[in-house]
């Protein structure tokens, strides 16, 4: 069932304890909402403490706060929310305290932005946009709290990760009303984009070169793959979050319409992230192994053998290129 910000404003205002999670391996949509939101519920006095399942990312490493993280609730809470957070599982094993809210009928709550979203709260509310950031700063409005410079700048990163700074098809004009927003209450773009793009270690760069020199094409060259192994990872020095936006790169061939990134999690566990440029929805393809996201960009975990999970990938590729 769907219910609106307002209500959802409402409801988090009756509450005396919070605890705000959002998904596994998480991006800067995810900590830059989860962060925003647990700053308005300082301000309104609520106790509160966001949790990820998921070690710090090192390309978020430098966000103001993220160190207060914690991987489990140890405080007392009435109340559940979940960002940016399509269905229970995405929560990792936070979705046992989801459930544990559950048996306790403890409220819980879903704002998000993916449209393959289960509304799986209590109170739910989901509508596609850019970045999920975009309904954080309408709740914290609806909450009655300021959107200062800090928090501005939780929200403007958030955008800045999910909208591929401002280049994907679902940027509007509310996007960059609220971008423009932001920068007035002090969020610094320029820091920002410099930190979550324009920066790499050593590390990452080596890992990149060794990636995108293996890359890989199928069906006429309109499907590209990379593949981002563990041992490639040890041998450059580099870790999971040194892998973000990786999968962006075959996308920009210019005969390439859908892109993926496998990603070895461990031995025959890959995290597969796709992107697509103009038509395929490649939420329909990750849907088809129990994932989900949005329509340009949607993600889901293949098992087994590598090339037994390239032949699987293509074959269903194959089928949202026509």
């Amino acid at each position: 069932m769907q219910h609106t910000l307002q209500q959802i404003a409402a409801r988090i205002k009756q509450a005396s304890g919070v605890v705000i999670l959002t998904h596994t391996r998480p991006d800067g949509d995810a900590f830059g909402g989860a962060l925003a939101l647990s700053r308005a519920l300082d301000f309104l006095k609520i106790h509160n403490q966001v949790c990820d399942e998921s070690d710090i990312p090192s390309n978020l490493t430098f966000i103001n706060g993220v160190e207060k993280v914690q991987k489990t609730p140890s405080i007392e809470f009435d109340l559940l929310v979940m960002l940016d957070c399509s269905d229970e599982q995405r929560l990792g094993t936070l979705s046992e305290t989801f459930f544990l809210a559950k048996r306790k009928k403890i409220d819980t709550i879903n704002v998000d932005h993916h449209v393959s979203n289960k509304l799986f709260a209590k109170y739910n509310y989901m509508r596609p946009c850019a970045a999920n950031c975009m309904h954080v700063a309408t709740l914290i409005e609806y909450l009655g709290a300021p959107i200062d410079k800090i928090t501005a700048e939780y929200l403007l990163i958030g955008l800045l990760t999910d909208s591929g700074n401002f280049s994907h098809d679902d940027v509007t004009e509310e996007t960059m009303l609220l971008a423009a927003k932001l920068i007035k209450a002090g969020a610094d773009i320029r820091y920002c984009n410099e930190m979550l793009f324009k920066r790499q270690s050593k590390a990452r760069a080596a890992l990149y070169a060794r990636t995108m020199s293996g890359m890989r094409f199928y069906h006429e060259d309109r499907f590209a793959v990379i593949v981002v192994t563990k041992k490639n990872m040890e041998d450059c020095g580099a870790d999971v979050g040194m892998t973000e936006g990786f999968v962006d790169f075959p996308l920009n061939v210019d005969t390439v319409e859908i892109a993926a990134s496998v990603l070895e999690m461990k031995k025959g566990q890959y995290k597969i992230s796709l992107r697509s440029k103009h038509y395929a929805d490649v939420n329909r393809l990750a849907g088809v192994y129990g994932g989900g996201g949005h329509v340009r960009a949607a993600g889901c975990m293949l098992f087994g053998d590598l090339e037994e999970v390239l032949d699987k990938l293509s074959y269903t590729a194959s089928q949202y290129l026509e």
